[in-house]
């Protein structure tokens, strides 16, 4: 097995925690640049254990020797935490991951929006009365939450990193798109995903963290999210 490099990590970090323009880098305030320490061999090992998934190498690889959470892209990468004997990420939609799911497969790999199929959302013009149309658009929005909410669409997926405004992106470790990077954009109506480098690749870990790290070296900081 190929094993990533990330000793080079630690130092761009720390030259980007004195650098008063980094300051400006988008997300840069809740994370300062620092990330958790590493995961212990044998912790790594407890957590696939719970979990029934051996994890991409890239993000294991960065668990072992870089840090368990913290400096990455947006608001940084959720950490992960130890409690009542049980591993799972924080942060805010880190819950969104459903640990006891993800030995089963992510079953696509192009994009896909869960509300494509779902009827118009309802005209007021189209009702005789306020009463019939707020009860009809009541009923429209049930649906919609009941079909493109529920927990079935991000199987084998770990939520990573929220870019704000509920927009999250996170790595498939089980089905055909094992170790790609996705975004779950539902909260802007967009659905699920895969997220490409320039050359229209699928986006691993590494990749994907680098880029970031990349632009928050050389980029205006101001627009460096992901």
């Amino acid at each position: 097995m190929t094993h990533t490099d990330w000793s080079d990590i630690p130092g761009r970090l720390a030259r980007l925690a004195v650098d008063p323009v980094a300051e400006k880098v988008f997300g840069a305030h809740a994370h300062e640049w620092a990330l958790e320490p590493p995961l212990r061999a044998e912790e790594l090992a407890e957590l696939e254990g719970q979990l029934r998934v051996e994890l991409p190498e890239e993000y294991r690889s960065f668990l072992l020797a870089a840090g368990r959470g913290g400096a990455g892209p947006a608001y940084g990468l959720f950490p992960l935490r130890r409690l009542d004997d049980r591993w799972a990420w924080e942060g805010d939609g880190a819950d969104l991951t459903d640990r006891d799911t993800l030995a089963r497969p992510f079953p696509h790999t192009e994009a896909f929006n869960p509300a494509d199929g779902l009827p118009e959302q309802p005209d007021e013009e189209d009702f005789d009365t306020v009463e019939a149309f707020n009860e009809a658009e009541d009923a429209y929005w049930e649906r919609y939450n009941e079909v493109v909410y529920t927990p079935e669409h991000s199987i084998g997926l770990i939520y990573l990193c929220h870019l704000g405004c509920a927009l999250r992106e996170g790595l498939v470790v089980s089905g055909p798109a094992r170790g790609h990077m996705w975004a779950d954009d539902t909260a802007d109506g967009g659905g699920f995903r895969p997220l490409r480098d320039d050359d229209g690749t699928p986006l691993g870990f590494a990749r994907w963290y680098r880029r970031w790290l990349d632009a928050a070296e050389a980029a205006e900081p101001a627009t460096v999210r992901g």
